[in-house]
């Protein structure tokens, strides 16, 4: 066999098993491989989907200090990483004086709530019973198991091997590094783009913040709102359990369309466990509340940041709930709110031009 320079030089001077000589066959090739990197990127993706929801969770959390930590800079004029230790000291202090103040009387009430459902329930079988409707009870604790069942699936895929509370211990840690020093990570996206697509890619996602901490500031006065405004009008009319209630309703209030009928539905329970005149007492209540949220804090959080159908939020939460549960569920409304912004830009940079339709008949 041959050897030596000479041999060398006609090894490298050969064609290789991947060297196409057709231009066009090239040209297809790489579009090839460049799909089939899509296709590998897309399956990574899904793999990963859970985690990739924990990092966003920590993005969302990550934008609520910063929001707060804005406002304190604008007001005391400090250094942008004691601004974010304040915020997280006074969220930290809030939690404690919670537990210290509120943490005994809650606790009670919680013990207490579902009794108090379970025997509204009964009731309401009684009822059901005397206007002839025989409910089976076998077929009512099927159900309630095979609900028991899907939920239970459902929280095994969110926390996986981790669980819930590394999960939040996690989205919490990177919240506050995203906090500190959101620029450092936003160059380091930007710098993995072509070049001519880091400016768009930079405002881009200052639109995206601005928004964000827009919706998250709404999200806390609309929980602040409600929950102090439940509570208040509970106590007033001597309601059992009024800061539990106040307390459950303020927390659901940070997923639209779905935490309002759930803490309205436990309300309404608890109402009529004091008598006909305090349940209808605490429909009146439900509905301010609903009114409140629909007219007054709802418009205001769609003028300030992406106005949301309604429907394609419930659609999301639906979805997102399914597959991550909880978590999916409360980060489902940010996420579409950023996916929206995020094709609007690419439209607008793209000079697409959506069609205006002049409003009446045609």
């Amino acid at each position: 066999m041959a050897s030596g320079p000479e041999h060398d030089a006609d090894l490298t001077g050969r064609a290789g098993p991947t060297d196409i000589s057709d231009p066009l066959i090239r040209t297809e090739a790489r579009k090839a491989f460049v799909w089939i990197g899509m296709a590998a990127l897309l399956a990574l993706a899904v793999f990963l989907s859970q985690s990739l929801l924990v990092i966003f969770g920590g993005i969302v959390f990550g934008a609520l200090i910063d929001g707060g930590a804005r406002v304190i800079r604008k007001v005391l004029r400090l250094p942008r990483g004691l601004c974010v230790v304040l915020v997280l000291l006074l969220a930290a202090l809030f939690l404690l004086w919670v537990a210290r103040f509120a943490g005994s009387q809650i606790a009670l009430q919680a013990a207490e709530l579902p009794t108090t459902i379970e025997s509204q329930f009964r009731n309401g079988l009684s009822w059901l019973h005397a206007h002839g409707i025989q409910p089976r009870i076998t077929d009512l604790r099927g159900m309630a198991q095979e609900a028991v069942g899907g939920i239970s699936q459902v929280t095994r895929v969110v926390g996986g091997l981790i669980g819930v509370f590394t999960t939040l211990f996690l989205i919490l840690v990177l919240g506050i590094y995203f906090a500190l020093e959101p620029r450092l990570y936003q160059r380091g996206v930007g710098w993995m783009l072509p070049i001519d697509r880091r400016d768009h890619f930079e405002s881009t996602v200052a639109i995206m913040g601005q928004a964000l901490r827009r919706l998250l500031f709404g999200r806390l006065i609309g929980m602040t709102v409600e929950g102090l405004f439940t509570w208040a009008m509970l106590q007033f009319y001597g309601v059992p359990m009024a800061a539990l209630l106040g307390l459950i309703t303020g927390l659901l209030a940070f997923l639209p369309n779905i935490g309002a009928p759930i803490s309205g539905m436990i309300m309404i329970l608890v109402g009529f466990s004091g008598g006909y005149e305090m349940g209808l007492y605490t429909i009146m209540v439900y509905v301010l509340i609903h009114l409140i949220d629909g007219y007054l804090i709802v418009p205001m959080i769609a003028r300030k940041t992406v106005d949301l159908p309604p429907a394609l939020v419930l659609a999301a939460q639906l979805i997102m709930g399914v597959l991550f549960g909880l978590l999916g569920l409360a980060l489902a409304d940010p996420l579409v709110a950023m996916i929206k912004i995020w094709l609007e830009r690419e439209a607008d940079r793209n000079g697409d031009a959506t069609p205006q339709i002049a409003d009446g008949p045609a």
